[in-house]
């Protein structure tokens, strides 16, 4: 399918079922696809990111990812409260990039447009720029020093995982590039070769722990989850954020863009959304199904076994290592802003 066909979809369906709503202030396109041209593919592993705006402060779970009329859409609710200030936005390294182009869908009030002006006009100006790489690595210091030693391994690891991956976003959004999720390693690789700094890739996949991990064990790490996601899906009940990510509609991203990935030798790429999935999995299992929690726990205990984590201990020694790396990580972020073309200022 083509995108811009897949966006006019994600449109019908903001018409559909959103816009009735009576706190409904807008809705706006993010996520993966900002940017890419109407008659781009969208990947059956891709997904168009719908965020739809609400005057409540505090807003319903969001629907997460759905499929319409044939489209995988990953819909979230942002409270109207958080695009009132342009400059907050601007700083802001998840926000700022849907508006660096017109990707809105419906904007009732006007005020979405008016934002997307400025933040278009100061989007690639030096210090916003700056300001949303930091925004980035306050986010990885914040939320590596919350990790909860009480909580359950799976739980440490995700609590470990996303703020070490965000080490990549630090180097997107240095790069004017899209701060993407799952392909986030993919496109940090891109960017460093583009600026000639591939050598600190390697470097990125070390904090990650999966270096040195072959093909074959990441394969079979695959297989594995893929038993335990299918399981997860038919007992899933309780509603945790992500639990849109562990369900039949979102299975050709998580698992068949993780084979995708693998298959093309990207395989090192691919480790961050394994991992991540297969410790969601056992957070729902843990909750709706603790007999296949238990069952299913060697397979990831193998997986992150191979990455080096077995303990506590270890989860709050990968966290100091990612902090002992950020010195370096800014420093290479202050040289891809100082050779980038498209910054300004």
């Amino acid at each position: 399918m083509k995108l811009g066909a897949a966006r006019a979809i994600g449109a019908e369906w903001v018409a559909r079922y959103a816009r009735s709503d009576a706190g409904f202030r807008g809705a706006y396109v993010s996520g993966s696809t900002v940017g890419l041209p109407d008659d781009a593919e969208l990947a059956p592993s891709s997904d168009v990111d719908i965020v739809v705006i609400t005057a409540t402060d505090d807003p319903p779970a969001k629907p997460g990812k759905l499929r319409y009329r044939g489209t995988l859409l990953e819909v979230s609710y942002l409270p109207w409260s958080q695009l009132i200030c342009a400059d907050d936005v601007l700083a802001s390294y998840h926000l700022a990039g849907s508006f660096r182009t017109d990707t809105i869908i419906d904007d009732p009030t006007g005020h979405l447009r008016t934002l997307q002006a400025y933040v278009a006009g100061h989007f690639a100006a030096r210090p916003w720029v700056r300001r949303r790489c930091q925004d980035a690595r306050r986010r990885i210091e914040t939320r590596l020093a919350a990790i909860d030693a009480s909580a359950p391994l799976h739980e440490q690891v995700l609590s470990w995982l996303f703020p070490t991956g965000v080490t990549t976003h630090v180097l997107l959004v240095a790069a004017l590039r899209n701060p993407t999720v799952r392909l986030r390693y993919l496109a940090a690789r891109e960017v460093l070769a583009d600026h000639g700094q591939l050598g600190r890739y390697p470097e990125l996949l070390d904090l990650l722990g999966c270096r040195d991990l072959p093909a074959r064990r990441i394969r079979h790490h695959l297989r594995e989850l893929t038993e335990v996601f299918d399981a997860t899906a038919e007992v899933a009940r309780t509603p945790f954020l992500f639990s849109s990510d562990i369900t039949p509609p979102a299975r050709p991203v998580a698992i068949d863009g993780s084979q995708e990935l693998i298959d093309r030798g990207d395989h090192h790429e691919a480790v961050f959304w394994i991992i991540a999935t297969f410790a969601r999995c056992h957070t729902i299992l843990a909750a709706d199904a603790p007999e296949l929690h238990r069952a299913f726990a060697p397979a990831f205990h193998a997986a992150v076994g191979d990455l080096g984590i077995s303990s506590t201990e270890d989860i709050f020694r990968r966290a100091e290592e990612v902090t002992r790396f950020l010195p370096r990580l800014w420093q290479t972020a202050e040289d891809i802003m100082a050779s980038n073309p498209g910054i300004s200022g």
